[in-house]
């Protein structure tokens, strides 16, 4: 089971970064249900194992990339961000003091905070694009605009995938020229 949740994650990703043009230093949101994808309600069911699967099978695909994975805690941290310090120094990010766990801040921030090398928790990011699994609601952590993007991977476990790249916002109306690769 794990390894197909794992392949699943993987496969999503890899699908993602393709799709959202992501490159080295941008910031890739996940927000993950352990709980879903076991079956469950969300926030009903954490678990550790779930979580981790998914996390080493994203992680070493972001960091290889240079890109960075923010990890969306659950709505008892106020979906706060686990991310690398170096990724909130560069950009500035207020540094806040909380330490996730899998009932009080999820599972998969739990499995970011403990395998990344300098973790830090944020209340916000504006991530280049992002992955839902469960219905976690990572929407309040892209940069506008947001452009869904349909994987292949539907469901990762039970839970339900949605995802997202971002783009430019578009002004000037209809007399003005855009430049067609920032679509």
């Amino acid at each position: 089971m794990y390894d197909e949740i794992a392949a699943q994650a993987k496969t999503a990703v890899c699908e993602l970064i393709k799709a959202a043009g992501l490159t080295a230093g941008n910031i890739l949101v996940v927000g993950c249900s352990s709980s879903e994808i076991g079956g469950h309600d969300i926030g009903s069911s954490s678990s550790v194992e779930i979580a981790n699967a998914v996390f080493h099978a994203v992680y070493p695909v972001l960091k290889e990339k240079g890109i960075y994975l923010a990890a969306q805690c659950c709505e008892h941290l106020n979906r706060a961000i686990i991310i690398e310090k170096e990724a909130a120094v560069r950009d500035r990010l207020e540094i806040v003091n909380a330490v996730p766990r899998p009932k009080a801040g999820g599972s998969f921030a739990t499995a970011a905070y403990s395998n990344f090398e300098h973790p830090v928790a944020v209340e916000e990011v504006t991530a280049q694009a992002g992955i839902d699994i469960g219905g976690t609601l990572i929407g309040m952590h892209l940069a506008r605009v947001a452009v869904p993007v349909r994987l292949s991977v539907r469901k990762i476990g039970e839970a339900n995938v949605t995802s997202a790249r971002t783009r430019p916002k578009y002004i000037g109306g209809e007399r003005a020229n855009y430049d067609e690769s920032l679509k």
